[in-house]
């Protein structure tokens, strides 16, 4: 019988997910059972862990995603080097929970976002949109022997669409509710938001990414303080945030962009963290202010951006946060300040670890593809219609 046939008639599904975000500090890996499809899926975790990068391996995927940084052959190498990295947290994950590689059905893998321009522009006489997620799913495929889902981007660009963000669908599925007008926020690189208002089906759901989650905290610690990252928000809770630097910050034409719209490294870089940088050096705050004063920039900008909603602030039930930045006491302590009429809760609360919700939401998207649903949402990035997100590999 053909893989594809096998997968199609089976109902339930052993699943792992796998993305590396902007932050490409590693990559994560979620082991799940997924039953079912459509608005009837059930998705139960089973285990979650990031494989960090080498270092080298992560200077080097910093460097080639940076505007006109990245040569042809070094991201051809790359491509290949990160396909292996993504093999070896698949075989990583079976082997600490004890299952054997063959027990598992499916893979999706987002792969590692190098570069992404999701607005349209005329280019060799075509109009075009365009993203590179590298990581190539034919060695995962092969290194693993699983049937792998990838490229999950790309078909909503072809029909005009950002290609961002992706999270939503997955998010309606698990997050909906009749009763409650929630936003979804995850805190990733970048920050993006789901807006699910109270009774509303799938054509109803909007989302975008409201500009830099931990991107540019994460840029300034390695600069200032030779860390990775501000752990549990330490350094920002010491300092003091500058208005006169936040309000040159929010001045970013990306802030007043209506929607949909979607953003990463191509804006709030080292580019955006220069000019910081070059900023300070009239303004001359502390370390630990600048720091702070990002933390800010992400709060204040989520915010923000629910005027892109049909919701007002005050509307707002629950704000329910994932991704990395739900650690960080400091931009914790700005949302409750901002939606200070919302209850303010976390994916955990929900079954869906925070750290782990994104690379289960490639894995529900993956059991989609086979089940041949769309996972775009065109009210989310703009497509002209529905469509079935990725490309299958086999072994």
């Amino acid at each position: 019988m053909h893989p594809l046939i096998k997968l199609i008639n089976k109902n339930e599904k052993l699943v792992i997910g796998l993305i590396s975000g902007t932050s490409m500090d590693g990559i994560d890996a979620a082991l799940v059972v997924v039953k079912n499809s459509g608005i009837n899926t059930n998705v139960e975790l089973i285990s979650f862990q990031t494989l960090p990068y080498p270092h080298q391996l992560r200077d080097e995927l910093l460097e080639i995603s940076e505007p006109g940084q990245g040569s042809v052959d070094k991201i051809c190498k790359l491509n290949f080097v990160v396909g292996e990295y993504f093999a070896d947290a698949v075989l990583e994950i079976c082997g600490m929970t004890n299952i054997d590689i063959a027990a598992v059905d499916l893979i999706g893998s987002h792969g590692q976002t190098i570069h992404h321009l999701p607005n349209a522009i005329a280019y060799v006489n075509k109009s075009i949109r365009s993203t590179l997620q590298i990581g190539e799913p034919s060695v995962i495929a092969n290194r693993t022997g699983c049937v792998t889902v990838a490229n999950f981007r790309s078909a909503d660009m072809v029909q005009d669409g950002q290609g961002a963000p992706l999270v939503p669908y997955f998010d309606y599925l698990i997050f909906h509710s009749d009763e409650l007008n929630r936003v979804i926020l995850n805190i990733g690189g970048i920050a993006n938001i789901t807006i699910l208002k109270k009774k509303s089906k799938s054509d109803d759901v909007l989302a975008y990414d409201t500009g830099p989650g931990n991107m540019v905290i994460n840029g300034l610690m390695n600069i200032l303080y030779n860390e990775e990252y501000d752990k549990g928000g330490s350094i920002a809770l010491k300092g003091k945030s500058s208005e006169e630097l936040l309000s040159i910050l929010l001045r970013h034409s990306y802030f007043k962009k209506s929607i949909p719209k979607s953003t990463g490294r191509e804006e709030f870089g080292n580019i955006f963290i220069d000019k910081i940088l070059a900023a300070n050096n009239e303004l001359k705050l502390k370390t630990e202010d600048i720091i702070a004063t990002v933390t800010e920039l992400t709060a204040r900008t989520i915010a923000e951006s629910i005027k892109f909603s049909p919701l007002s602030i005050e509307e707002v039930n629950q704000l329910v946060i994932g991704g990395g930045g739900f650690h960080n006491r400091a931009i914790l302590k700005s949302l409750n300040k901002y939606f200070w009429n919302s209850e303010v809760l976390t994916t955990d609360e929900f079954n869906i670890p925070g750290d782990a919700k994104e690379a289960i939401c490639f894995a529900v998207l993956a059991n989609e593809a086979i089940a041949g649903n769309p996972t775009n949402l065109p009210s989310v990035t703009g497509a002209t219609r529905p469509t079935i997100l990725g490309s299958i590999y086999f072994t």
